[in-house]
């Protein structure tokens, strides 16, 4: 069925395990899903049936680098593939859609973010595509560890595309997130390939250590001739070590999401040619990152979830050799780890105030983010969440993306650029010039000006003025991103729908602190750990006593406790509390108080600069529960 394809194109005699009952069902015309360990082939699964299909494969990849190198592979192997994607010229772009218009393409890859663009919808939804390819697939799960809220409508677009098959492909899947995935597109049970999570060359070691002895107790773990990655939580964590090993002989660099993209490259490589032997790295770093080498790899933080960790140690001995994972673990980061999941939390007045809105709207709903983040004190990763639990209720429904503002400079005389147009396109670019007004060397377009004298609608001015800009004529800025909503569904109850969504952010919450629970539980395992991480990923074949773990070797882990925080009286909590309260235009949460005292991040904080009042983190070492306790019994009547 496959296997000449498989070795004109792969130059493969056989599959590995997995591979063949994957494919066997995708050619067969049902859907499927692989849950296969980091490095053991999961893209061939999708590669080989692409070939043979009749349509398109349209595969959804969570990271650009991710599509790069998978397109440098399918066309090392001259199988016809293509992305669509923001670095792309509009040119590219088209010339990409024509060539899938064509069927000269056979794998076309995306961000699930493509999918709200109303163009690209019209686009594709006139394309006979074959399959469907979900790739770090547990992103549409709210129990997964790395849930993507755009992913939950994967299922919608699926059906409005007439997608007949379905393929979701990831490493780390829990057996609730294997069943949420394949719920959600209907994947029969008998469809759910799991190739086995053990790595035989893996030696897994807690180590516990109080966090005063942990630079020292990282020293003993190096090896200066050994590539490792060191993971710490804080960017900041990142930098000082670094510093700090480097001053000890060591040869190490920092990497995090804090540096520009350049810099970050340039680190990555030298890891990569073995210029540089450590790698001081936020979770930022690994995604992508094929080093078969990787002796060590070391926790210094707590990472994030089981998930986090098994994907990190996953980086470790690709080349089979044996390697070593060791954590450096104590409790003291808990409380980090935690207020990462509380500060995600709406507050049930900021999304009733979101309701709110859309009730009041006549005609297209037109959201700027980062002012509706700010209005309502919702963060922008949850806003983005619960506007996508709007769409599924079928409240809203996308439209379109626009700059509210757009200004440009010219390159080359106005006139000139005019003159480049005859007949009713020339009076077009004229009318555009006339109702830019200039402010020293930069234009600004009035659109309102545009529609007024001329009648002119946005959308054709903006690609006109695109089209300049793609020709070098100006230079263009644009700014004030603008999602545009149709609202489907305006006579919601809203009290009731509030309170849902409030639950289910409520929900994800104690799922990502209990995941954190479930971590430190497993750290301090009595049984083996290599067998227990296995059984967690559904894997049930793994050997019950590895020997090449630290509970095998008779050292099980106690963690050290937090230290004992002192008392806070209710004077000293009014005094820091009020301060904040008296600067809040109306009632602020309980719980936003509570982040306030907790030194987080959120919008209102930033808008109040909360930072330079007294009372701003004074309780970060304690547990956001305890304090939300503490507040609500001193100020019962805030709302919660």
């Amino acid at each position: 069925m496959y296997q000449d394809t498989l070795q004109h194109y792969f130059g493969f005699d056989s599959l590995r395990p997995g591979q063949e009952a994957v494919i066997t069902r995708i050619l067969k015309g049902q859907s499927a899903c692989a849950i296969f360990p980091t490095g053991s082939g999961k893209s061939l699964c999708y590669q080989l049936p692409a070939v043979q299909l009749p349509h398109l494969t349209l595969v959804i990849s969570p990271l650009l680098a991710l599509m790069k190198d998978q397109l440098g592979f399918l066309h090392s192997k001259n199988i016809p593939a293509a992305t669509i994607d923001s670095t792309q010229s509009w040119e590219e772009n088209q010339q990409v859609m024509q060539a899938v218009r064509d069927g000269t393409v056979k794998v076309l890859m995306i961000s699930v973010e493509r999918l709200n663009n109303e163009r690209f919808r019209q686009f594709i939804s006139n394309i006979p595509i074959s399959l469907l390819v979900v790739d770090e697939a547990h992103c549409i799960s709210e129990w997964g560890h790395n849930f993507r809220p755009d992913y939950l409508k994967l299922p919608q677009h699926r059906d409005w595309m007439k997608i007949p098959q379905v393929l979701l492909l990831t490493a780390t899947a829990t057996p609730a997130v294997i069943d949420d995935m394949r719920e959600k597109f209907a994947i029969a049970e008998d469809n759910v390939v799991v190739t086995g999570f053990y790595r035989p060359n893996l030696d897994l070691t807690i180590t516990p250590v109080e966090e005063a002895q942990k630079q020292h107790a990282l020293l003993e773990q190096l090896s200066p001739t050994q590539p490792t990655i060191v993971y710490v939580t804080l960017q900041k964590t990142a930098e000082d070590l670094a510093q700090w090993l480097s001053q000890h002989g060591f040869q190490a660099r920092a990497y995090h999401a804090g540096m520009d993209a350049e810099r970050r490259q340039h680190i990555q490589q030298a890891f990569m040619n073995g210029d540089c032997q450590c790698i001081i790295a936020t979770i930022a770093f690994g995604m992508g990152i094929d080093k078969a080498d990787i002796r060590r790899v070391i926790h210094y933080d707590l990472p994030k979830s089981i998930e986090n960790y098994s994907q990190e140690i996953g980086r470790a001995g690709r080349d089979g050799q044996t390697s070593h994972c060791t954590v450096l673990a104590n409790k003291s980061s808990l409380n980090v780890l935690e207020n990462f999941v509380y500060g995600d939390t709406p507050d049930l007045a900021a999304i009733d105030a979101v309701l709110a809105q859309i009730q009041n709207t006549n005609g297209p709903w037109e959201v700027i983010l980062s002012r509706l983040s700010r209005d309502t004190n919702i963060r922008l990763l949850p806003l983005k969440t619960l506007l996508v639990y709007l769409e599924v209720h079928g409240i809203i429904e996308p439209q379109y993306t626009y700059f509210a503002d757009y200004r440009f400079k010219p390159v080359m005389a106005l006139d000139a650029i005019v003159a480049q147009f005859q007949g009713e396109r020339q009076q077009f670019v004229s009318q555009i010039f006339a109702c830019s007004p200039k402010a020293r060397t930069w234009h600004t377009v009035d659109f309102d000006a545009l529609w007024q004298h001329a009648q002119a609608e946005r959308k054709r001015v903006v690609a006109a003025i695109d089209f300049f800009s793609e020709k070098g004529w100006i230079e263009l800025e644009s700014k004030q991103m603008t999602d545009v909503f149709r609202v489907l569904e305006p006579n919601f109850d809203r009290a009731a729908l509030a309170g849902s969504l409030y639950q289910l952010f409520k929900n994800k919450e104690d799922n990502e602190i209990g995941r954190i629970q479930h971590m430190i539980s497993f750290f301090e395992s009595k049984q083996c750990l290599s067998h227990s991480l296995a059984h967690y990923f559904a894997d049930h074949r793994a050997p019950e006593q590895c020997g090449h773990c630290s509970v095998c070797r008779g050292d099980a882990a106690t963690l050290p406790a937090n230290e004992a925080q002192p008392e806070v009286s209710a004077n000293m909590l009014q005094a820091w509390c009020d301060p904040f309260l008296t600067a809040c235009q109306s009632p602020p949460s309980t719980a936003a108080v509570t982040r306030f005292l907790s030194g987080m991040s959120s919008p209102l904080n930033t808008q109040l600069k909360a930072r330079q009042m007294g009372g701003f983190a004074k309780l970060e070492a304690y547990p956001f529960r305890q304090v939300r306790d503490h507040v609500a019994r001193l100020y019962p009547d805030l709302p919660e």
